[in-house]
């Protein structure tokens, strides 16, 4: 649980069952994952955004088996083994059980065992919805991902080399040889090369370490091309997104500086917040069935070394997702 804001803030604690509404299915944990955005909740970085209730349990991705169904459940029923990313404001995997509204499931890919299933909802939805509802890459666009052998970027590169798009990443030396085998086309060594002097003409780039690395990017772009940051700073379509509109002028000021710089290179610039979907969790099932796409998993803790796991993923060593299990 979060019992406070803050690096200290995740307890392990006791805590009741959650209570299953009409429309939700509640799911026994087997495997949750630990991303970057679990740190970011819980030191509070969202906390004007989203209004967590503190304490609240932490946790945005599950693959786990049904054991109970809301009246107006229709799709899934007990036994069911399914996966997820439960959308904001009922987040909760690092938990035994967790009410999901059954809009945000989908049955899991048969062909991977739950820890790995528990590894691909958040990074394949914020893939997919930056390249495909986003960006609309196309067959022969140039794309560029930072941090391919990552959590998310390693998800990123298979779905952009699926859409047919000329990929190039960031690594480290040590992950060229395993972001060429994911599918990169190019890659460039930040160890003994800066990105910005080597590519130029993308048509899209993914940046998911920010900084001065999102003006950077804009570098690379062709006129008209677009960086999508899925770290900040946001932009007033994310006030909207978050059905806040009233904070559109606060987004504005926080991303000025980017989009002044975009504007004056011609090219464009996005925030993405991925949103919870089990409709795409479907399409993506398949595509992982398929053998099209595979998770890229670091390591597993058990869930009584959650905290331990939430400590490796800080240290910035993880290479591929983190997974806890029961």
């Amino acid at each position: 649980m979060v019992t406070k804001y803050g690096e200290d803030g995740l307890q392990l604690a006791d805590v009741p069952t959650p209570s299953l509404g009409s429309n939700d299915v509640l799911v026994e944990v087997r495997a949750a994952s630990i991303n970057p955005l679990d740190k970011m909740v819980r030191n509070g970085e969202f906390k004007r955004l989203l209004k967590y209730e503190l304490p609240f349990p932490l946790g945005h991705d599950v693959a786990g088996v049904v054991r109970r169904v809301g009246e107006r459940v229709v799709e899934f029923e007990v036994g069911d083994e399914i996966y997820s990313r439960p959308r904001d404001l009922r987040i909760g995997t690092f938990a035994e059980f967790i009410a999901i509204d059954q809009a945000d499931v989908a049955l899991k890919p048969t062909s991977l065992p739950f820890e790995q299933a528990a590894a691909v909802p958040l990074v394949a939805l914020a893939a997919w919805q930056a390249l495909v509802d986003v960006a609309r890459v196309q067959p022969g666009q140039k794309v560029l991902i930072h941090a391919g052998a990552g959590g998310l970027g390693s998800t990123v590169v298979q779905v952009a080399k699926h859409l047919g798009a000329y990929v190039a990443t960031t690594a480290g030396t040590k992950d060229v040889d395993k972001v060429h085998d994911l599918g990169a086309d190019e890659v460039i060594d930040y160890t003994q090369q800066n990105f910005a002097d080597v590519l130029a003409g993308y048509d899209v780039v993914l940046d998911s370490l920010g900084g001065t690395n999102v003006e950077k990017s804009l570098t690379v772009l062709r006129r008209g091309g677009l960086a999508i940051s899925v770290v900040g700073p946001p932009d007033p379509s994310f006030a909207a997104q978050l059905g806040q509109p009233i904070l559109a002028p606060v987004m504005a000021l926080m991303s000025r500086k980017v989009r002044k710089q975009a504007k004056k290179l011609g090219v464009r610039y996005s925030f993405l917040f991925m949103e919870a979907s089990g409709s795409q969790l479907k399409q993506l099932a398949a595509l992982y069935d398929n053998g099209v796409l595979r998770p890229v998993l670091d390591r597993t803790f058990s869930f009584e070394e959650t905290l331990d796991a939430m400590a490796y993923v800080e240290q910035g060593r993880a290479n591929g997702k983190i997974v806890v299990t029961r």
